[in-house]
Order: C-alpha cells, then structure tokens, then sequence
C-alpha cells in the first residue's frame, strides 16, 4: 500500500468512523475498490487509534470531568455515599453510565467475535446493513427530540444505547448512527444523545484496538504510509464529530439517511449481478 491509498483509507476511516454511514462497510468498499486485499492489521490499529485521538481531543474537558468523577467517586463508595454522589454530579454519573453501557458490545465482541469478522470477507453483507442504517436514520429523524439530557438520563437509556452499540458491530449498520437513533428511541435530547454516542465510542475503539493486539504482526505498510493514514484519520475524524454535531443541533441526519439508502442500494445490486 502506498501512501496515497493509505490517506485515502485514513480519510474514509476518520469520516464514517463519525459521521452515520458505517465505517465498517465503507472501509471494505474502499479496500476492493483500490485492489487491496489487506492493508494489514497494525495499520487498522493505527487508524483506530487516530479516531480515538480524535474522539478525545474534542471532548477532552467532558472526558477529564469524568476520569476525575470516576476516582472521586470510588472514594465516595468507600465513605458510603457512592449513590448520592452519582445524583449530584452529572460527571461521576456520566462516568459510570459510560462503563455500564459499554459491557454490551464487550460481550459480543468476545463471544461473537468469529461470527462477526466472517461476515467482513464480501459486500453483500455490509450492502445490506447500510439499508437498514438508513431506515434508522430517516425514523429516528422523524421524532421530536426527547427531553432527557445530562441531568436526568437513567441506567435504562444508557443501556440502550448500549445495545444499540452491540449491534452496530455488524458490518454496514453505522454505529453512530445506531447508538444515537437508540438515544433518540428512548427519549434523549437530539444533541445530547450524538454527544454520548461519541463518548461511548472511546472504550468500544480502544477495547477493539486492545483486543486486535493480541494478532498483531508485522505488515507490509510503509512508516510514512501508517504515519499519513494516522494524521488524515485524526483530523478527518475531528471533522466529522463537528460536522455531526452541527447538523444534529441545525438540521437533521435524513441526507445520510438517502446516502445510506442510494450506496447500499448500488452496492447490494451490483453484487448480486457481478
């Protein structure tokens, strides 16, 4: 892989890493679109963790607010006021509702995992996702936004954009776009459910990096090719948080719902006459 492909898949991977349209099947599209069979596996982590930057540079105050609301409130726990504290302080809360509603996509992507990366290996499957990720994302937009926020989200919408996440394990059904229409299904506020889509993603992105680690070898990826792909991924990634959030608090997502629709459409067809 040259660096040129490898900026292009950087690009790829830091916008529909965020934006609702599945980075998972843009990714395999991508691939067989320049000839690339594997771009190899340290590059993928590579990518990964430059959508983590990315990620977490734009929410790095919220994300420091709940590192320290979390060991505050291991303190609180000791002292017995672990429950009342967790009310009081919309960090500690967020912290711990972050940690919970990430052990459903830990499960499937441990005991699913084999079953999961079979279903990378063609188009069809990712084809047919993305429709359903439209489908999704043009409902979704049709509710009002809901009242729930930082001040009041409970265990129960936190788990189901939780599961929400565990599903979008699948290749082509777009994990913002799943966990942030599950925040709007149960009552979330528009802007604050893409906000907690996107702190969610931190340990789901980290916990897949971690655990493709253990795979890990040498690849045939040039340094300068993993150091562009890194930097485009980043700053594309930032992008598209951005992007994201201002149309979610202006507009709606409904163009990336016909995005979804039209892509899958071409692809799943195209697939299935080739």
């Amino acid at each position: 892989m040259d660096i040129l492909q490898a900026i292009i898949i950087g690009l790829v991977q830091g916008l529909t890493e965020f934006l609702p349209v599945s980075s998972s099947a843009h990714l395999i599209f991508t691939q067989q679109a320049l000839g690339l069979s594997d771009v190899g596996l340290a590059f993928d982590v590579l990518l990964h963790v430059g959508t983590l930057v990315a990620v977490v540079a734009y929410f790095f105050s919220d994300i420091i607010s709940m590192i320290k609301g979390f060991f505050l409130s291991l303190i609180d726990l000791k002292d017995g006021k672990f429950m009342e504290e967790v009310r009081r302080d919309p960090y500690k809360k967020l912290a711990w509702l972050t940690i919970i509603a990430t052990i459903p996509v830990g499960i499937v992507g441990v005991l699913f995992n084999d079953l999961v990366e079979s279903l990378f290996t063609g188009i069809t499957v990712p084809a047919f996702f993305l429709l359903i990720t439209g489908c999704l994302l043009y409902v979704s937009q049709r509710m009002n936004s809901g009242g729930i926020d930082l001040s009041n989200i409970t265990l129960k919408e936190a788990l189901i954009m939780g599961c929400g996440q565990a599903l979008a394990v699948m290749p082509g059904l777009s994990r913002s776009g799943t966990t942030i229409a599950a925040g709007l299904f149960s009552g979330l506020d528009k802007e604050f459910a893409a906000k907690f889509s996107f702190i969610l993603s931190i340990p789901a992105i980290l916990g897949a990096g971690v655990f493709q680690l253990k795979d890990l070898s040498g690849g045939s990826v040039e340094i300068d090719a993993c150091i562009a792909g890194f930097i485009v991924a980043v700053i594309s990634g930032y992008l598209a948080i951005s992007v994201l959030l201002k149309l979610i608090r202006e507009k709606s997502l409904d163009i990336f719902a016909y995005y979804c629709w039209i892509v899958g459409a071409v692809i799943l067809v195209g697939s299935l006459i080739l």
